[in-house]
């Protein structure tokens, strides 16, 4: 890896700030996990995605985050071969995990807000388990198509990774087999599922949105629209980056440029994640200070 600045003066300041970024997101997302563990109030539908985001949020950036760290006090930044598919593998699942796990709750939220009489049945424990399921198989499966493809690949040129982790177009770009069937693989397969994640979102709060405004109480329009703000912005951070760096011929792809929207995606991204669900969400907040202070909460 050539990894994200060449600068020797720089890497020690570079170790502590991304330390510091995956100590947030690590403790973040574990405390989000346990607290809807803990709470009764958060055993419902939505929590449970937002749970099974935390581990998503946990998985995706440990499969990046310890490495560039070591690296930044390493000299000669190498990694495997077998290594570096496997990180490309867990990064694929996770982020299509995420992805989808996106898709469902805002799929969630229109249930609850243009069905609420429907909500207990149409997102019963059962459903909710399968389409968490489904999510995982469709990651798992769709991130192993991608490394096999990838790593069918012949590297003849040079070892040398312009980037600071195993991603898909970086190790194109340095190929020296024809990348044309991978291109193609990689829009058709990401597309399908950034584009059903997006189009369930976009159908999803169609419907929301309407339905609020029809609302005759303005308390209820400015829940259900507080509720609903936390998921739109991390779908709007998430998706806006994904289609950034994997819908763009190859001929545009800048490794500096791709290098600095990486590290929002794959770093920050998931130490925001529950920062936004936390700040923006009443119920989540409320479970916090009885978890902080009970005394105070009972009183």
């Amino acid at each position: 890896f050539l990894g994200l600045s060449s600068r020797g003066d720089m890497q020690q300041g570079l170790f502590v700030l991304f330390l510091l970024v995956y100590s947030i997101t690590v403790v973040a997302n574990l405390g989000m996990i346990l607290l809807i563990k803990m709470d009764p109030r958060l055993h419902t539908p939505m929590y449970h995605f937002l749970s099974n985001l935390s581990v998503c949020d946990v998985c995706s950036s440990s499969t990046i985050s310890p490495k560039m760290l070591a690296d930044f006090l390493c000299k000669q930044k190498r990694i495997p071969y077998n290594l570096c598919a496997i990180q490309m593998y867990f990064w694929g699942a996770f982020a299509d995990v995420e992805c989808l796990m996106l898709a469902v709750m805002a799929y969630d939220r229109y249930v609850a807000i243009c069905n609420p009489l429907l909500y207990t049945i149409a997102m019963s424990g059962r459903i909710c388990s399968q389409l968490v399921a489904v999510a995982y198989i469709v990651g798992l499966v769709d991130s192993a198509i991608h490394t096999c493809c990838t790593f069918r690949l012949s590297f003849c040129n040079s070892n040398v990774i312009n980037h600071f982790f195993c991603d898909i177009p970086p190790l194109l770009a340095l190929s020296c087999s024809d990348t044309s069937i991978n291109e193609i693989v990689m829009f058709t397969f990401i597309g399908c599922v950034v584009g059903c994640s997006i189009v369930t979102v976009l159908l999803s709060y169609s419907y929301i949105i309407a339905t609020v405004l029809r609302m005759n109480s303005a308390a209820g329009r400015r829940r259900a629209f507080s509720t609903c703000a936390s998921h739109l912005t991390a779908v709007a951070v998430f998706h806006g980056t994904l289609l950034f760096m994997y819908f763009r011929p190859s001929s545009s792809y800048s490794m500096d440029t791709d290098k600095m929207a990486s590290v929002f995606y794959t770093v920050v991204i998931p130490m925001l994640n529950p920062l936004i669900y936390s700040l923006r969400n009443k119920d989540v907040k409320d479970a916090l200070k009885k978890a902080v202070s009970p005394e105070s909460c009972s009183e």
